[in-house]
């Protein structure tokens, strides 16, 4: 009888482990569904182990939203958080190596919209792989991502808690700076051929919130060309370039000491990592742009 009764416990448990088993795959394989910033539907059998992420901002965003583990491969210029530098290379961001990819067997891939080429995208959707489109607008935009990419990575607490952060850090930016003196700024990305951003993109809503504003927000381009003339013309209280582009970005505006931007000095330059990345740090590059707006603002 004593047997008996140890063989029936015996086989409960065994039933048991099993149900138990049966029931953290079930967990793990529930189907997991978004929607990315190209507006479309990107579901996964279950949240994703193998991930591919294509550009500088993904991959910081993936970090942040608790996925760095599951991520196998990435772009160059993927340098932050350091450990992205030790992830394998698929390419340069616009040519991109696609068997390397299919060798890191990504159940998914997070590509850069507006970076990446289309048709590679579509080439990798092609065979099977897929892909989640990233191209973040404004600050809502990275918050929302957040959410979005731990959801598809099976890390949702972790996701959310940075994007609470995020929303919590940038209200305090906005409610601190925001309704300061407006500074007329030109912003230069680019110094041969002179090139800009318009309003649209991420950094006119850094200065939105710093109280500044873009001369050049009303092209249609999202980074356009414009003349020498044309700046000297809109009179710019400050120009303002990403450190690193090329050497000496700003000397060149010293010819015109008519200029108020260059008879006050305001000429200033910014980490483009932090500012042009439309990834979480896009804040430390907003707050320390403020703090530049509100010293040229001491200048008047």
């Amino acid at each position: 009888m004593r047997k008996s009764i140890v063989y029936a416990s015996s086989l409960l448990l065994a039933a048991a482990c099993l149900a138990s088993a049966d029931a953290a795959h079930a967990a793990v394989s529930v189907s997991v569904s978004v929607t990315d910033d190209a507006g479309r539907a990107v579901t996964l059998n279950h949240p994703a182990r193998r991930i591919v992420s294509l550009a500088p901002h993904t991959t910081e965003m993936l970090f942040a939203a608790g996925a760095g583990t599951q991520v196998v491969g990435v772009t160059e210029f993927s340098d932050f958080p350091p450990e992205a530098k030790r992830i394998a290379s698929v390419g340069n961001g616009v040519t991109l190596d696609l068997e390397r990819i299919l060798a890191l067997k990504p159940d998914l891939v997070v590509g850069w919209n507006n970076g990446n080429a289309a048709a590679q995208l579509a080439k990798l959707e092609a065979l099977g792989i897929t892909v989640y489109k990233s191209e973040p607008y404004d600050f809502a935009a990275i918050a929302a991502s957040l959410e979005k990419l731990a959801r598809l990575s099976g890390t949702d607490a972790i996701g959310q808690a940075a994007a609470d952060h995020f929303r919590q850090r940038l209200k305090g930016l906005r409610d601190n700076y925001q309704q300061r003196r407006n500074v007329r700024v030109f912003y230069q990305i680019w110094r041969t051929p002179l090139m800009t951003l318009n309003g649209t993109h991420m950094v006119s809503s850094a200065l939105r919130i710093c109280g500044g504003e873009n001369v050049f927000s009303g092209l249609k381009q999202i980074a356009p060309t414009v003349s020498i003339e044309a700046v000297i013309k809109a009179d710019p209280e400050a120009i303002i370039a990403s450190g690193g582009e090329q050497d000496d970005v700003l000397a060149g505006w010293k010819r015109f000491p008519g200029m108020t931007a260059v008879k006050r000095a305001n000429l200033i330059l910014i980490d483009g990592e932090l500012l042009n990345r439309s990834g979480p740090r896009i804040l430390d590059g907003t707050e320390a742009l403020c703090k530049r707006l509100d010293a040229v603002r001491v200048k008047r």
